[in-house]
Order: C-alpha cells, then structure tokens, then sequence
C-alpha cells in the first residue's frame, strides 16, 4: 500500500497527515471469492435500472453513496446524463418533499433556531474539521419552485455536493451539507408526525439575521478554508444574505449567481446564432423575463454581461432588458414595488398596467423569452407561435424546475416554431426529431458552473467571491464547445465531459480571482495557463 503523506500548517507549525485511504477489502473469508470490482459495477447498475421509480433509484444511490462511496462516484463520472436527473433535479425534488417519510441515517449538520447562542459547539462537533473546504447551505424555505419545505430541504444539499465531487473532484471528506432549521409556514408538515424539523412557524426576518450573523462567524472559525454556497433561501433572504456576507467571507448564491451564469453562457451561445439567422447585431437583442424572483433578477443581473462586453454602457445595457411579474410588466409608475424589482423597472412606459403576455410580448417585440416563474405552462403555444412571428430563430429558455413547473416543454417550442428555435430548460427533455433532423434540448444546469467555479475558488484560496469569477465561470462555459457540438446546434456541452469542463472554468475563475486581488495562493500567479490547468486537474480527486 502506498501512503502518502500532505502538509498542512497547524499553529503556525507545518506537520504532516496521512492523505485519506480507500477502505481496505474485506479479510479472505469475509467476501465472495470471486468479487470483482468491474463486474460488480455491472452488478450496480442493474439493481439501478431495476428499480422502476425514479424516488427509488435515489434511494438505492443514497444507499451506495453510503456503503461504498468509490463505486457510487466512479459510476456517477461514466453515467453522469443517467445519474444526474436522479442526484439532481428533478427527483431530488421529490426526495426533499419525503425526506422525512424516507429518512434512513444522519448525513451533513442541522443546526436550528434553538442552537443560536451556541452554534460553535454544534459546528465543532463535525468529525473532519481541517479537511472542510467546501459547504451548501439551504435553509429549506423555497426548494426548486417547491415551496417551504423547513428541514425536508436537506437533500439539496447533499445533492449539489455529490455534483461537486462527481463532477468537479471535490473529495468527498471535504464536502459539508448544512441544513438550517428555522421552523417551516408549511401546515403539512408541521402536522406530519413524521416530520424531523422543528414544529414551529419561520422565525421572524430580525431573528434570523441575528442567528446568521452568529453562523457565519461560527463557520469561519471553525473551518477557515471553507467556501460557502447558499441554496434556495426564500427570494428576500437571498439577496440580503448574498450582500451581508460576500465581502465579508467567500461566500456565493448559486440561485442568483450560478443560475444567471449558466443562462448567460447559453445566451451567449444562442444569440450568436440567433443574430447570424436575422442579420441583426448582438447589441440588438431584447430579453425578456417572465418571473421576478431571485432567480429571474440575479439572471436578468448577469445577462447584462451580455451588453456590457459588446461595449454598451451599464444603463444602455439595463434598457435591453425587460421583467415580469405576478402583476404584469414592471414599471417604474406601476406602484411601490420590492426592493429587488426596482433596478430593472422600466421609465419608457407609463401607461396602464400590460398583464397580458401575448400584450407584452407584442409591445417588447423580445429576442428571447426566458421563464423563471415555476409556472407550468405558462409560454402557452399562442406566446410561442408569437415569439416565432417576432423572429426567425427566437430564444426560449423555460428554467423553472423541476420538469413539472418548466413554463414549456422542448416539444411545445418545436411546435410552436416549426423546429426553428433555441431551447434551453432547467430541467431535461428528450431530443425530438422534427421533419427528419434530430432537435436537441440544451439544458441550462448550474452543474455546468458551481462545481468550476467552486474549485476555482477553493484553490485559489479566496477570501470572497466576486462578480468578476462568476462572469469569468460563465463564459469559460459558453466557450468549451467542441465543433462536434457546435455543428449539432447545441447551446451548452455534453454532460459527460463536466471534468474536462470543470477545470476549465475552474483556470478561469482562478485568473479572474488574481486580477480581483482575491486570491491566498499567490504562487499560482506564476504559473502559465496550460501549467495552472494542469495544477487544476491533478487536485481533482478520482474514485
């Protein structure tokens, strides 16, 4: 057996550990004689694809994710677009909804309302303090467009982070699902006898912001090379949590900022194809967003991107973009609007209120519609067909997840398009063929961008996460198509190459870290591109 050893500083002393070991086999006597590990893989997937239901496929990966936690990771890496809807969106959303009807063992660390004044010994008990370098924290109060479901949320966490080691080669020890217990609005649930969170209403916003000032410092001292991600607070929480603690600890929000990054980066990709299609300029292009929540406006923030690197100005660039909510186009004179509305709220239009969306859709003449409303069907096939009549080749990205609340399927927009479309979802949808050709569906997945971006961060060592890194994770995706992919018309890559992809965003985000002034590890300044990218891809831990 080879050992090796790893330096680490501990009080200002530089000692040596043992770098973690696979488990050993079991003593002869102990396992069948002829186990193998290959044909155990085989053995594998065939008790997954035996199961008939998606919610038991997760619990059966749960399981060996526990058990044997090598097999689960060498097979989610060679069946990523098989594995994937199962770990992720959308059965993950279902596995948070009976998570405490399906509960089987502990996993991550719960720390509610009741811990607040002593949340440091409720963090200290974690078994792998100076192995943590990486967490995603939800507080289970709005689970993919599913509403409050308190503690249930905890899946979600452990989800993004199996993405993080599959697909980014986070090690596994170094990886912690957190799961914050504020109480839950949700009545269901509070009656449920099987329910493990608390049985009390949410905490009042003052109350909660006291507990995650005291959260937040816990964490840092308790694990000082963490970074953290927030996951699926409620749309007011996250904006005022993402602006509280950016500059203060490495910290991102993958609703507002790996949502807008990944669209960004299709955006890119379809408008150029778009624009070749009309003839008309990239700065030409009219976005409009059905939706306003925290997803619809930290997209709308990063699609601005877009403008600004085609030499527009901040304002000419806001001017492109157009939003919707429950109460129709938002505009400035409409009324009193929240606080996270009102950047994007237009002063061209002061007329009577326009709720209609085929009214919208004709006063904004948009390039591309893009839905994140958790409302399912809400691009009803007249708004398609409109969308077509605007434009030879529109842009349509339905985002809501899970595939249940997407605005339209993949087959609605060919439909409605006659198979001239750019289509990307949040969630999957089979490819069509349509008249003889294949169509593709692209996927506009965050597990495009927050594994790279997450790495990237963490080597770097940065001590925040700035605009410039999530941009940079961006467009190091739009620009990792193969021509193989590109010729197939396909606005985003092929699932299975997200290690290949990963560390490319992940040398991006590490160079946009070091010209931000927010990178620890200095020395990797030094290093040239194809050096660094190599640096990148021997950290990456393999099963």
């Amino acid at each position: 057996m080879t050992i090796v050893l790893t330096p680490y500083w501990s009080n200002g002393v530089q000692r040596l550990k043992m770098a973690p070991q696979p488990p050993p086999k079991p003593p002869h006597g102990l396992a069948p004689p002829t186990l193998d590990d290959d044909i155990h893989a085989q053995r594998c997937m065939a008790q997954f694809r035996g199961k008939d239901k998606d919610i038991e496929k997760y619990i059966y990966l749960s399981a060996l994710k526990e058990r044997d936690p090598p097999m689960f990771y060498r097979l989610a890496l060679r069946h990523m677009s098989e594995f994937t809807p199962i770990i992720y969106t959308p059965t993950v959303g279902q596995a948070c909804q009976e998570y405490s009807k399906n509960y089987r063992h502990p996993e991550g660390i719960f720390v509610s309302i009741k811990d607040k004044g002593k949340i440091r010994s409720v963090l200290r008990s974690w078994p792998k303090l100076e192995d943590a370098r990486i967490s995603v924290v939800t507080d289970g109060s709005r689970i993919l467009g599913l509403g409050d479901l308190g503690i249930n949320g905890m899946p979600i966490s452990i989800g993004k982070l199996s993405l993080y080691i599959a697909g980014a080669g986070i090690r596994p020890h170094s990886t912690i699902p957190i799961c914050l217990d504020l109480g839950t609005n949700t009545q269901k649930y509070l009656d449920d006898p099987l329910y493990l969170g608390l049985r009390k209403k949410r905490v009042p916003t003052a109350e909660m912001t006291e507990f995650m000032d005291e959260f937040m410092y816990e964490m840092s001292q308790a694990f000082p090379k963490l970074l953290v991600q927030f996951e699926d607070f409620s749309t007011d929480h996250a904006f005022l949590y993402l602006e509280r603690y950016r500059n203060q600890y490495p910290v991102f929000n993958d609703d507002i900022q790996g949502t807008g990054a990944v669209v960004l980066s299709g955006f890119i990709n379809a408008a150029r194809l778009s624009s070749q299609a009309s003839g008309r300029p990239l700065s030409s292009h009219r976005i409009l967003f059905f939706g306003a929540g925290s997803a619809g406006v930290g997209v709308a923030m990063q699609l601005m991107s877009f403008f600004t690197l085609e030499g527009m100005t901040e304002e000419e660039a806001r001017s492109r973009i157009y939003l919707i909510d429950s109460q129709g186009l938002i505009y400035a004179s409409r009324g009193p609007l929240a606080e996270h509305k009102e950047y994007f709220a237009r002063t061209d239009y002061s007329g009577p209120p326009i709720t209609d969306l085929i009214d919208i859709l004709e006063y904004v003449k948009p390039t591309a519609l893009m839905g994140l409303s958790t409302m399912s069907g809400a691009f009803t096939m007249e708004a398609i067909q409109t969308m077509a009549a605007l434009n030879p080749l529109p842009i349509i990205f339905p985002l809501s997840n899970p595939v249940k609340l997407s605005e339209c399927t993949f087959e609605d927009a060919v439909r409605g398009t006659d198979g001239k479309v750019l289509f990307a979802s949040g969630s999957p949808f089979p490819e069509i063929e349509w008249k003889g050709k294949m169509l593709y569906p692209g996927q506009g997945n965050n597990m495009y961008i927050f594994p790279g971006l997450g790495l990237g961060a963490i080597i770097a060592r940065c001590s925040s996460v700035s605009d410039s890194m999530v941009e940079a994770s961006s467009l190091g995706l739009a620009n990792s198509l193969t021509p193989e992919e590109k010729a197939k018309g396909l606005l985003y890559p092929v699932i299975e190459r997200i290690r290949e992809i990963s560390g490319d965003i992940a040398v991006q985000v590490i160079r946009a870290a070091q010209a931000a002034g927010v990178d620890h590890h200095t020395d990797l300044r030094s290093k040239s591109d194809a050096e660094l990218l190599a640096f990148v891809n021997g950290r990456m831990w393999n099963p």
